[in-house]
């Protein structure tokens, strides 16, 4: 039987490996085409993969066990549990990986893009530029209910080597990291609560004024500049916020 082919992760000394391992699987099932088979490759052959020890990668494997992402069968193996994408909780975590997770998931369809000007808080990461190319983009579960927009504000440059078909399979993040070559260096992240604006409601199908999450970030390259500016309106009736604090 054909097994699920994760992508690769370039591991950080920084942060604990069992966690980068599970939130770059997790990113990898959340984004994979809907025909990838759902068998996971053995323990022993996703440790020599991600090159960690296979403690590590049972320790990785526990994590999307837990939140209900695969499902383990003695003797039979481990399985990606196709129904288990409704409620993704938002999480304030430290990796790239981690964000690409987050931001994995359901059905995506780019419905506008092109120059736009900036708005004051996507202006003031780009001092350089008056205008950005935007993408809004609708995401929806498997039913076809919307969960979250977003609104990504991109260099031209960049954005001219942007195919939109990559954008309705991946987070921008990855598109940038692993279609365009962009060295990430870091991404802030802020999370807030809001009453949907008429934009947000019409599009995620909710009461106006009803509560969401909204998620800004920042994507800086390896040179300090941004590069990506996004802002996520998240129903508040389909996640939940946490954050995940390591002990030195």
């Amino acid at each position: 039987m054909t097994s699920f082919a994760p992508d690769s992760l370039v591991l950080n000394s920084k942060l604990p490996l069992w966690y980068q391992v599970s939130q770059s699987l997790r990113a990898s099932i959340l984004s994979r085409h809907p025909d990838a088979p759902l068998r996971l490759p053995t323990e022993d052959g996703l440790a020599a993969h991600y090159g960690v020890s296979v403690l590590t990668m049972r320790q990785a494997l526990k994590e999307l066990e837990d939140e209900g992402l695969i499902t383990r069968h003695r003797r039979r193996g481990t399985f990606i549990e196709p129904t288990a994408l409704r409620g993704t909780p938002v999480k304030l975590l430290g990796s790239v990986d981690a964000i690409v997770a987050q931001q994995s998931g359901g059905r995506t369809a780019v419905f506008q893009h092109g120059p736009a000007p900036l708005p004051p808080e996507a202006a003031e990461h780009f001092p350089d530029l008056t205008e950005a190319v935007a993408y809004r983009r609708l995401r929806c579960d498997e039913a076809g209910e919307p969960t979250n927009w977003a609104e990504n504000f991109v260099r031209p440059e960049l954005a001219a080597r942007i195919d939109l078909a990559d954008l309705e399979r991946w987070p921008m993040t990855k598109v940038l990291r692993d279609v365009l070559g962009v060295r990430i260096s870091r991404i802030t992240d802020t999370v807030e609560a809001r009453l949907a604006a008429p934009e947000t409601a019409r599009l995620l199908q909710v009461p106006l004024l009803s509560p969401i999450l909204h998620y800004t970030g920042v994507t800086y390259d390896d040179t300090g500049r941004a590069v990506d500016v996004v802002r996520i309106h998240y129903r508040g009736d389909r996640f939940s916020f946490s954050v995940t604090m390591e002990a030195p």
